[in-house]
């Protein structure tokens, strides 16, 4: 009787530590659903280019205590001003919207002026881009008139620089001599001549665009 009741007592002694070994076994893996579908991560939206900033310039032919300043807010639209001419065009990869405002204040004549214009074209190149503008309200004129900035953006304690495209630059001279100031095309401006005195720009740089599916 005493050797039955071991014998009990070892089995139950090795149920107990099989149901053990059981519960601590880890659960197998369930097999691949077939064609089970897959997560895949959106595509990124393209960096776009920009313009964003204003700044006093130092412009040499002007009186010291002239003030002259450009704001410039302008961001990428590729694509968004199509040519109604030519058909099924979708606009250019250089295609962009936002605003640009010259300030020139001329204290010995008492006149400050004055030019606001609506962004049509950004191009950006390194830290360097330009910008063209219709202009659409102004004190002097230039209503309709399309204007070229170029801004570079300084770096390593460089200071950022300023290119307009009349004064000095844009000038076309006839065979007979006479001179004249042709327009301005979509994203034309001189290299940035100027220096920034005060404040300044930030350039966000972007390849161009691919072209939209048609």
């Amino acid at each position: 009787m005493k050797n039955r009741k071991r014998v009990l007592v070892l089995a139950g002694t090795a149920a107990a530590l099989v149901a053990t070994l059981i519960a601590a076994a880890p659960a197998p893996a369930a097999p691949n659903a077939p064609n089970a579908p897959t997560a895949s991560a959106a595509p990124a939206a393209p960096k776009l280019a920009s313009v964003h900033g204003g700044g006093t310039v130092a412009y040499p032919y002007a009186p010291k205590e002239h003030v002259i300043r450009f704001t410039v807010d302008a961001d990428a639209a590729p694509w968004s001003r199509p040519f109604p001419a030519r058909g099924g065009d979708q606009g250019m990869p250089v295609d962009a919207r936002g605003k640009v405002t010259v300030y020139h204040a001329m204290p010995e004549e008492n006149v400050t002026a004055v030019a606001e214009a609506d962004v049509d074209c950004l191009v950006t190149g390194g830290r360097t881009a330009t910008v063209t503008a219709v202009v659409t309200s102004s004190n002097v004129g230039w209503e309709g008139k399309r204007i070229g900035i170029s801004v570079q953006d300084g770096e390593r304690g460089a200071p950022d620089r300023v290119g307009f495209s009349w004064d000095i630059a844009n000038v076309d001279v006839q065979p007979d001599g006479s001179v004249s100031e042709p327009r301005v095309g979509t994203c034309m401006a001189p290299a940035p001549f100027t220096e920034v005195t005060k404040d300044g720009f930030k350039v966000t740089t972007a390849p161009l665009p691919p072209r939209p599916k048609q």
